[in-house]
């Protein structure tokens, strides 16, 4: 009763909210100062992965792949020693890694090692706080809350690495438009597709290092690779987004059959530009449900009091005088 209390006094409930607010406008503030250039980290990922291309050209790819570098290595040592790549083996992880932006097999190595070491930790919190805390709980809450912990951290890892995914899929498509103008305007200055990418991934970093690291790994690519048609193909692997796929078929069609590249070009820009209109359309067109639930739970009340609180007064007032 004195917890209920002490959580129902508006003084504490005022104290709180400011101390949020406060939290709120101190992080609001420092943000920017907190956010770190990772361009500088992505390129270093991009020249591994185009020395890692010449490995592979020049032993006509009978060796390669890339070591454990980077991961922990008590992680490392518990993944081969509990073979857990295969006894948690998921086919489609590497294009799930690749369309999150990371590379190499240390990223393979602490995804397996989370999600092996996560159910287990989540289980065992779940455990402690049902013995601890939950001595009123019931058998079957106690054993649904343990089983939904140990759910929850298997799939942890994935969600987040969708989430991941997914995030670096809009910040790429943000600037993709735009990047294939100035591609155009390259191309069409008399500048080869290579170098068209290198000097657009330099201009677009600014604005989004994930495209220009996707350029400047597209450019090792058509360096090294057997055929040009594999890099523009595994840009659109990559990226995993229509727009991309659009213009990687255009262009490999542009150089098989002779056709003008910045005219494909153009008419890519274009259709990804109304893509990106559309989108945002979409986008505007979904706010008015969303703001429904918001509108009935926070303003509707606080605009009932406004409306209702004075004739109310003037009620009671008018009660109390009579009396």
């Amino acid at each position: 009763m004195d917890f209920v209390k002490i959580a129902t006094d508006p003084t504490n409930i005022a104290a709180v909210l400011a101390a949020g607010a406060c939290f709120a406008t101190v992080m609001t503030l420092a943000a920017p100062m907190m956010n770190s250039n990772k361009l500088d980290s992505r390129l270093k990922e991009v020249a591994k992965k185009r020395e890692e291309l010449r490995k592979r050209s020049r032993a006509d790819l009978a060796r390669g792949g890339l070591q454990h570098k980077g991961a922990n290595q008590f992680a490392k040592g518990l993944v081969e020693k509990l073979d857990l790549q295969k006894a948690l083996a998921d086919d489609t992880l590497s294009e799930k890694l690749i369309r999150a932006g990371l590379r190499g097999q240390a990223a393979q190595t602490m995804f397996y090692f989370y999600r092996a070491a996560l159910p287990i930790g989540f289980g065992i919190a779940a455990l402690l706080y049902v013995l601890i805390l939950g001595a009123n709980m019931q058998v079957q809450m106690k054993l649904a809350a343990v089983v939904g912990a140990v759910a929850l951290g298997f799939y942890a890892p994935g969600l987040y690495l969708k989430n991941l995914a997914e995030t670096r899929r809009a910040k790429i498509m943000e600037a993709f438009p735009d990047s294939l103008d100035m591609l155009l305007i390259c191309v069409e200055a008399g500048m080869s597709v290579e170098m068209g990418l290198q000097r657009v991934g330099q201009e677009i970093a600014p604005a989004s290092v994930e495209l220009a690291e996707e350029f400047a790994l597209t450019t090792a690519e058509l360096s090294y690779l057997p055929e040009r048609r594999m890099a523009y193909e595994n840009l659109a692997r990559r990226t995993d987004h229509p727009g991309v796929k659009a213009v990687a078929m255009a262009l490999t069609q542009a150089e098989k059959y002779g056709t003008p590249v910045g005219q494909a070009l153009r008419v890519m820009a274009k259709e990804n530009r109304e893509m990106r209109l559309a989108e945002a359309e979409k986008k505007a067109a979904s706010l008015p449900p969303k703001l429904t639930v918001p509108m009935i739970v926070f303003f509707l009340p606080v605009l009932f009091a406004v409306i209702i609180g004075p004739a109310i007064i003037q009620v009671s007032d008018m009660m109390g005088g009579g009396g």
